[in-house]
């Protein structure tokens, strides 16, 4: 292959782009100008990381100083400052992306059902506060069992949802039935905990958050089911490359940077299959709970992904108070 050849071929992003819909894992505003992806996502960890970041300081000091203009600093102003942080920083991302920007109810309402159909609906009025519609946004809510009734209760509302945290099929099924806009399967987290109990797997083919993936994808497709199956936490760009072809991959930007910088033959490695008439029983509370609690590795990965997010989000609220005290 002669220079000029190289310089000219297409990258693995770029081919990677025309196979499925890529999602930036980051709320790091120069990263997403930079990779231009179509979708983006907001969480207390990126929130917590803008505070540091010099395009936020507006946002951050405007928010801190209505803070400053309440009666008492007390928990339920600093539980508010991380809400206006929260959609202020998704609504500066809005701008950036084609696509939408997922914004996550607190993880320590993830078995409340009530509380995060509130929450839910609490974000989205104050996105159209500030001029941004439903559309550009998706509700990223954990897929426990509260967590899918909340997203059968906002999806019936217009409020499309993104449930998180998928480590197990009738997780991602009863998601599917609830309606949900999008899932959100996780690669990455799975094989840690296989690789931590010493079951490395032999091939990228064996991988398996790959197999669970590929799995769920073709599932659904079968099923004729609407809800968006995205790929996430991704340990490597095998993995992403593993899954070309998923409706959507969600990409840190190390890795997207990578891929960027990459070039050889990305191949389609999900093919939607034909749909098949078949009489499905819905999932139901009981048979949710009895499949997740047989799946250790889905049950134990779903808790600690809940405790790691509402860890997150006091790691956030505990920087707010300390910046206003």
């Amino acid at each position: 292959m002669t220079a000029s050849a190289s310089v000219s071929a297409p990258s693995r992003l770029q081919q990677l782009r025309e196979l499925s819909v890529v999602v930036a894992d980051t709320g790091d505003y120069d990263a997403i100008v930079r990779l231009r992806p179509v979708d983006c996502t907001t969480n207390p960890t990126l929130v917590k990381k803008a505070l540091g970041l010099p395009v936020y300081a507006e946002l951050i000091d405007r928010e801190l100083a209505w803070a400053r203009t309440q009666p008492a600093v007390d928990k339920a102003v600093i539980d508010e400052v991380a809400d206006r942080l929260t959609v202020g920083v998704g609504a500066m991302l809005t701008g950036l992306v084609p696509g939408r920007v997922s914004t996550e109810v607190d993880a320590d309402l993830a078995h409340d059902t009530a509380a995060t159909v509130a929450k839910a609906r609490k974000f989205v009025a104050m996105y159209a506060e500030r001029g941004i519609g439903r559309e550009k946004i998706l509700i990223k809510v954990a897929a426990t069992w509260e967590g899918v009734e909340a997203a059968r209760q906002l999806q019936a509302e217009g409020i499309d949802c993104n449930l998180t945290l998928i480590f197990n099929p009738t997780q991602a099924i009863a998601c599917a039935e609830a309606g949900a806009f999008l899932i959100s399967p996780f690669v990455g987290r799975i094989l840690d905990w296989y690789k931590a109990r010493g079951q490395v797997p032999a091939s990228i083919d064996k991988d398996p958050g790959v197999v669970f993936v590929r799995g769920v994808y073709a599932e659904f497709k079968r099923r004729g089911a609407a809800t968006v199956v995205m790929g996430a936490s991704f340990r490597s760009v095998e993995q992403v490359l593993a899954l070309a072809g998923c409706d959507r991959l969600t990409i840190s930007p190390d890795l997207l940077e990578q891929l960027d910088a990459s070039t050889g033959t990305v191949e389609r490695r999900l093919v939607a299959a034909a749909r098949e008439e078949r009489v499905i029983t819905p999932v139901n509370q009981a048979r949710f709970a009895a499949d997740l609690a047989a799946d250790a590795m889905a049950d134990e990965k779903l808790a600690e992904g809940i405790a790691a997010f509402a860890k997150d989000l006091d790691a956030l609220r505990s920087d707010i108070a300390q910046r206003l005290a």
